[in-house]
């Protein structure tokens, strides 16, 4: 891989991205709406894109290629529609930043729990995604898209939560800040299960897909997943405070309606190995504290 194009890369999993491929010496070319500054100077290309104007892809895509596009901020069946057709001839893999949304809540989802070639979606705009059932729609939507209608290469990367000390949400960060002040937390029912991954790992692999002949859905992540009584227990015993919970309380950003985490089998026989669940959230909790 000499060249791509990224859809995003300027926060979070992108920016480590974009660093991960100017180490590798790869040219990169960022697609953005132009209203997040980055640091990365000459280093690279920029190109200003709305992903709700297919007209602006066009011309910020005329008469350019690459070997792969990582597509970061896609939100809707019609924008992954629209961007597949402008990029048609203009990039060799598609790299999708799916999610573990796309699985129906609950635990140890394979990746054969959602089969994107059978889907049907609707062709929507990103406004009428509404909540968490929009995004999981918007996700399995633009997945089914992609598989279906491209004559390139593609996977979709069906990432657990990202945590990282660069994790602009700080989901993470409010709960350790609440045990650490005993501030009273809204959750519905703590003994739901969530899977994790680093956010440099996240980057690295979808680096690694870049390059492999993989195709297809994949769940990465750390091993383990966590129940957010587990998190408090942890937490707890690494930082001063106690955990309150009360339907008072202030609304954990965790405070799903059902589990979600993923099996992680198929990356493992792959050879890929992430940080333990463990190591990484204690890693993260001392660093919040």
């Amino acid at each position: 891989m000499k060249s791509a194009l990224i859809l995003g890369g300027t926060q979070f999993v992108g920016k480590r991205l974009v660093q991960l491929l100017l180490n590798e010496k790869v040219e990169v070319t960022i697609a953005t709406r132009g209203m997040t500054a980055d640091s990365f100077g000459n280093q690279i290309s920029r190109l200003i894109i709305d992903r709700e104007d297919a007209e602006s892809l066009e011309r910020a895509f005329y008469n350019q290629k690459w070997d792969v596009v990582f597509d970061q901020t896609c939100y809707s069946s019609q924008e992954a529609l629209d961007t597949l057709k402008v990029l048609n001839g203009k990039v060799q893999k598609y790299v999708f930043t799916s999610s573990q949304a796309v699985y129906d809540f609950g635990t140890n989802h394979t990746e054969d729990g959602f089969n994107p070639f059978k889907f049907q979606p609707a062709l929507k705009p990103r406004s009428e995604y509404i909540g968490y059932v929009g995004y999981q729609e918007a996700k399995r939507a633009a997945e089914a898209i992609l598989f279906q209608h491209a004559d390139i290469p593609v996977v979709a990367v069906r990432f657990p939560i990202i945590l990282g000390q660069d994790d602009y949400t700080n989901r993470l960060k409010f709960h350790v800040e609440h045990v650490i002040e005993e501030k009273a937390m809204f959750i519905a029912n703590p003994d739901y299960r969530y899977s994790f991954i680093d956010s440099g790992e996240a980057a690295a692999f979808l680096y690694s897909m870049a390059k492999s002949d993989f195709q297809g859905g994949i769940n990465p992540g750390s091993e383990a997943d966590c129940s957010l009584s587990e998190l408090f227990t942890l937490i707890e015993e690494l930082v001063p405070g106690r955990a309150i919970l009360s339907k008072e309380g202030d609304p954990s950003p965790y405070n799903l309606p059902g589990s979600w985490s993923v099996n992680t089998s198929l990356v493992q026989s792959m050879g890929f190995r992430f940080i333990p669940l463990d190591k990484l959230l204690k890693t993260l909790i001392l660093h919040y504290s």
